[in-house]
């Protein structure tokens, strides 16, 4: 990736300069604690590089999606509370985004302080489709910071949005890649250039329609594509399966069976299920052929059989990329199959190969299920942002640190 990176901006000095840094905070939280904190342990390396060179670091970061108001639900309280001790020194909230608190704040930082700003889309204008009232939330963020500012990109889940706090503000700084961004990108890049074979793409999740742009984007470039999860069943019905109550797409129908057409030589698609009575953690379940699926129950798991298959093809694998779990993995009784494709993933990697979480729920299916995150290659922090990159599509917060 040809821009300016944290070292470059460290080489240049930041000492007794105000730099303001976009994390990804998006952190799943019961209530009010935090029950994933992998984004907020990925952010600690561009953070401790700043403070140890004596920056006064302004984050900026959201939570969930509030509508562009303030929401006690999404406030980045609980962030702020974790990040200061994973950094083992005080970190201010400011009780807004660019308002009097964080702008009396940003004031009386010294060097080596962190302020960290309010929910940024609590202001509607960070997610505006009008590029002026973007641009008038920037330049209050660069108020932040001052004449000498500089900007850090190291959000990498939010790289794929056109925001105020991710574009805007990256054309009105000088601005560099953080940490989390840079190895973002070069380990998506390994993932598109001189790929080492076989190379297995892993979809999962709910919709189909999620998936398209991936799937034709990858089937013509791997050796296999297998598909789990609740989008497994428009596939098998476009196959002319029954799938009872499963979640199904009927207007994708068409398309699934031309992707079977041109591409049945390497999408792999689940033999058994795991079908219930009801979306419930105590359904009464039971395992089924896909062509078996009885009428009233739903799909919520690949079943034994589809676990060992899939197993078999991703054992020989060189590169892995896995994006969705296989089933409703929330649900113990419903976890067997994400936990088995995982473990299959896990295993290529214990023999070298290449293996990449694509975010989201599949690195939340790693943690939940108890399965170390040095199982893999890499365990990304931005799902949306690495299906576009590999769909191939321009990345409006990576385009804008090129300019």
């Amino acid at each position: 990736m040809a821009v300016p990176t944290l070292k470059d901006l460290l080489d240049e000095g930041v000492s007794g300069r105000g730099v303001l840094v976009r994390s990804d905070f998006n952190v799943p939280l019961e209530g009010s604690t935090i029950t994933d904190p992998g984004r907020i342990l990925a952010s600690l390396p561009t953070l401790k590089a700043l403070i140890d060179a004596g920056a006064k670091v302004i984050i900026t970061a959201h939570l969930g999606r509030p509508k562009g108001e303030p929401d006690p639900k999404y406030s980045l309280a609980p962030v702020a509370e974790r990040l200061g001790a994973e950094l083992g020194r005080n970190v201010q909230l400011a009780g807004d985004v660019v308002g009097s608190d964080a702008l009396a704040r940003a004031e009386g930082l010294t060097d080596g302080d962190v302020l960290l700003l309010e929910n940024i889309r609590f202001d509607p204008r960070e997610t505006s489709k009008d590029e002026a009232e973007r641009e008038s939330l920037a330049k209050a963020l660069v108020e932040l910071v001052g004449d000498d500012g500089a900007f850090v990109s190291d959000g990498f889940g939010v790289v794929h949005r056109k925001q105020a706090s991710v574009y805007d503000v990256a054309k009105l700084l000088p601005h560099y890649a953080g940490e989390l961004v840079a190895t973002e990108v070069n380990v998506l890049a390994k993932l598109t250039h001189d790929v080492s074979r076989p190379y297995a793409v892993v979809l999962g999740g709910s919709k189909v329609s999620d998936k398209l742009g991936v799937i034709e984007a990858l089937a013509p470039k791997v050796d296999t594509l297998v598909i789990g999860g609740g989008m497994a069943f428009t596939f098998l019905a476009a196959q002319g399966h029954s799938v009872g109550s499963s979640l199904l797409q009927e207007d994708q129908i068409d398309v699934c069976k031309d992707l079977l057409e041109r591409f049945g030589d390497v999408i792999h698609l689940p033999v058994d299920v795991v079908v219930a009575d009801k979306f419930a953690a105590d359904a009464e379940s039971d395992t089924v052929s896909t062509d078996a699926i009885p009428d009233g129950w739903m799909g919520l798991d690949i079943g034994p059989e589809s676990v060992k298959r899939f197993a078999a093809v991703l054992g020989g694998a060189e590169t892995i990329f896995w994006n969705g779990p296989s089933g409703v993995f929330e649900f113990e009784k419903f976890s067997a199959g994400t936990k088995g494709v995982a473990e299959a993933i896990a295993g290529a990697t214990a023999k070298g190969a290449f293996t990449v979480v694509g975010g989201g729920d599949s690195a939340a299916a790693v943690r939940t299920l108890g399965l170390p995150d040095d199982g893999f290659s890499h365990i990304s922090t931005g799902g949306g942002a690495s299906l576009e990159y590999l769909e191939g599509k321009e990345l409006p917060g990576l385009k804008v640190l090129e300019s």
